[in-house]
């Protein structure tokens, strides 16, 4: 299940999270947000219990928007251990995302 991220969540969804986290950071009118959306939601239900993904949406969520520098969308940032440890910008594919989550769970 995909948690929404607010500014007034973020920091305990995300930074005090025990498993690690993934944040999509998106807008209604992105194109390419809408193309990665369903390979997200994918990821969240194939992980669901050892990584936490989240969605953040630019237009609502602008104090963490600002605080991680996000210029472009999508922007998907990999936490753990409240540490922003890896970045993608731009529309991906499943393969990249779940790589990247296989760093942060350590099933190499």
């Amino acid at each position: 299940m995909i948690q929404t991220i607010t500014d007034d969540n973020f920091n305990l969804v995300v930074l005090q999270s025990a498993i690690p986290v993934l944040v999509d950071f998106w807008a209604a009118w992105c194109g390419p947000c809408r193309q990665i959306a369903p390979v997200v939601e994918e990821i969240s239900n194939e992980t669901e219990g050892s990584v936490l993904v989240c969605k953040c949406d630019v237009d609502t969520v602008t104090g963490v928007t600002a605080r991680y520098m996000i210029r472009s969308i999508p922007t998907l940032l990999f936490f753990k251990n409240g540490e922003l440890v890896h970045k993608i910008v731009g529309a991906t594919n499943k393969q990249t995302i779940v790589e990247k989550l296989k760093t942060l769970t350590n099933e190499q």
